[in-house]
């Protein structure tokens, strides 16, 4: 019986390459190159699954291709904004993601990037590094401190509710949260989190926010100009959830002027590429988007791909369906 042609975009897990060869006639990147669109069409066109990343834009030109060979788009993240999801089903194209299983390790990075900006550890180590720490001494690079603070969370989703519950039974801190679709009373108050009726409110009695909502086109530039200019003189930004939710002009301006404090940064408006101010400004905290950098995380986002695609070459509903 012929397999299934499969192309994985990027380089995946040896466990996770090693289990998809067994299934399917898989396709690697070798050198782990980021695909050309040009690349994308080619694979649309020559195999029955196409297993993207979030690096790989798929736009309604790339799913337009002809003819349309694949099936399916086994997407290895939560995440999906880089994927025109209407004109994948247009075509006829299952989608499906990885939810669940980067939680932990995503809240993990958000209070990495909390503790880190409130503490100044990243300019403490650069400091360190090139040799112009002269001593310990009691005013020397006074931070923020983190515990008893209030953090404010935009949406309250899995990872949301992950990171309130490190932040308030590890840290004490007051926790407050909008969402449209919130958890239960009880959820929230085991939690030791407040809903607030709005996302202005979040923003103006937060000494930390932090961003849990998904990458849309309502949220895009949900932190502006003006809703940054509501956050406290001393406040933090955290950003884990998508570049695009951060008007990156309007923040950089704000940690100029003291608007806020700072910020730490996981994910950028246009990735891989980063607002060259960041890079000069000493109160940011910039990762190459880590939040699911884990051995163990990336193992079982790839095996929950997996398990999508067996489902659907088996005939059987997705689990992680998105279209």
């Amino acid at each position: 019986m012929t397999r299934p042609v499969v192309v994985v975009t990027r380089r995946w897990p040896e466990e996770v390459e090693a289990d998809l060869a067994a299934d399917f006639d898989v396709r690697l990147n070798r050198d782990d190159h980021p695909f050309s669109a040009d690349e994308l069409k080619e694979a649309l066109r020559t195999a029955d699954a196409l297993l993207p990343t979030v690096s790989d834009k798929l736009t309604a030109d790339v799913l337009s291709v002809e003819p349309l060979r694949a099936k399916i788009i086994a997407n290895f993240g939560v995440g999906f904004n880089h994927i025109d999801v209407s004109a994948a089903k247009a075509r006829g194209l299952a989608v499906s993601n990885t939810p669940d299983v980067l939680t932990d390790a995503t809240a993990d990075t958000a209070m990495t990037l909390l503790l880190m900006v409130a503490r100044r550890a990243g300019e403490g180590e650069r400091h360190v590094r090139s040799k112009a720490w002269t001593g310990w001494r009691p005013t020397h690079m006074l931070g923020t401190h983190v515990t008893g603070k209030t953090l404010g969370l935009v949406g309250m989703g899995r990872i949301a509710r992950a990171v309130a519950r490190r932040a308030h039974h590890g840290f004490g801190m007051k926790v407050s949260f909008h969402d449209p679709y919130p958890p239960s009373p009880q959820e929230a108050a085991a939690l030791g989190a407040e809903p607030v009726e709005s996302l202005e409110e979040v923003f103006t009695r937060s000494d930390f926010v932090s961003l849990h909502c998904p990458a849309t086109p309502e949220t895009r530039h949900l932190v502006n100009a003006e809703r940054l200019r509501l956050m406290k003189k001393g406040a933090f930004l955290i950003n884990t959830a998508r570049g695009d939710v951060v008007d990156e002009a309007a923040l950089v301006e704000a940690l100029k002027s003291g608007v806020i404090a700072g910020a730490g940064l996981d994910v950028f408006e246009k990735e891989p590429s980063v607002t060259e101010d960041l890079l000069t400004l000493e109160n940011v905290v910039l990762l190459p988007h880590l939040g699911s950098a884990t051995r163990e995380t990336r193992i079982a986002m790839g095996m929950r791909s997996l398990e999508n695609l067996r489902l659907y070459f088996a005939g059987k509903p997705l689990r992680d369906k998105v279209a």
